[in-house]
């Protein structure tokens, strides 16, 4: 990271910081780095910046390098970082918010992030369409997308064979329903995909 006037930053994107803020709910102007989130965080070792230094940089208003940052994708939302938190700052929220934003203003994640793209859409894919996860069309989805025709192939004839795959989708009930959840996350995302 390249050194910064941390008053002109803040200045010059105080709209990113408040939005963020409202966006996510979080107060993350009472982080003080006490590094218990990133302590605690089962990925962190992938992220290109930890729990913590996002939301220094948050702080800051460096939107630009965090839209573009891996670890926005990579976080697992597991929330073991809100969770330990003293300032209950529910960091999986932030993160969340991060990828919303980076999706509206078109920025594509990345390095290794982009898998996780790839297959955070494939999922979701799956279940607008289907109701719920339908893991032949994900996998196919996922390895199509991905470019990575053959992964997990070794897995599913024996997953088949012990019944823990379906070849085709089971229908569910409430499909409108799912209809009109997806429909109005996209809403509240600004339209995103």
């Amino acid at each position: 990271m390249e050194s910064i006037n941390i008053n002109q930053s803040i200045a010059k994107n105080a709209q990113f910081i408040e939005e963020i803020g409202i966006e996510s709910g979080q107060p993350v102007q009472k982080c003080y780095q006490c590094g218990k989130c990133t302590a605690g965080c089962p990925v962190a070792f992938a992220m290109d910046y930890t729990p913590n230094q996002v939301i220094r940089m948050v702080q800051l208003g460096m939107k630009e390098e965090l839209l573009k940052s891996e670890t926005i994708w990579i976080c697992a939302s597991c929330s073991t970082c809100s969770t330990r938190c003293p300032c209950e700052v529910e960091i999986a929220h932030v993160m969340e918010t991060l990828r919303i934003m980076a999706g509206r203003s078109g920025t594509a994640p990345a390095g290794k992030a982009k898998y996780v793209e790839v297959m955070y859409d494939a999922l979701l894919g799956t279940v607008e369409k289907y109701g719920r996860t339908y893991e032949v069309g994900l996998v196919l989805n996922n390895n199509l997308k991905s470019g990575k025709l053959f992964n997990g192939a070794d897995m599913g004839l024996p997953m088949f064979q012990k019944g823990k795959l379906q070849l085709m989708p089971s229908k569910v009930q409430g499909a409108a329903e799912i209809a009109r959840i997806f429909a109005e996350v996209r809403k509240m995302e600004g339209g995103v995909k």
